[in-house]
């Protein structure tokens, strides 16, 4: 048998729930510390950005959270008329290209090339 030394632990003599109270600061104070580092990273990451609305100002969270989602809404406005132009782009160059294939089948079909037959193949082929 081991000697005894008389010393208990505390935490064996604390109860779940006085458990849970215990280290319901610890968990709160980790939480708030990451709340903290991710706004400050979102700080760092648009600075620039927020130097253009509110130059030599102190943000307080509240403000580097409302510019970041007003930066991200705007980001987001801006990729989606960029991918409209590119898509009515493609639109475009896609109808076009169909109606020089239409347009090709149907001159081929006649054997006898007019002068304006050629004129025609010439100018698409621009």
């Amino acid at each position: 048998m081991a000697p005894s030394t008389g010393f208990v632990e505390p935490e064996n003599l604390l109860t779940p729930k006085e458990k849970n109270k215990l280290r319901k600061p610890v968990v709160e104070k980790m939480r708030r510390d990451r709340i903290n580092s991710s706004i400050e990273q979102l700080k760092l990451l648009l600075e620039k950005e927020f130097q253009r609305h509110q130059p030599n100002s102190k943000l307080e969270k509240a403000d580097i959270l409302e510019m970041t989602v007003s930066y991200l809404k705007q980001q987001s406005q801006l990729q989606m008329k960029r991918s409209f132009h590119k898509s009515s782009q493609f639109d475009f160059r896609e109808g076009y290209s169909r109606c020089l294939q239409e347009a090709f089948h149907f001159l081929s079909l006649h054997k006898v090339r007019t002068e304006t037959q050629t004129k025609l193949l010439s100018h698409f082929q621009k």
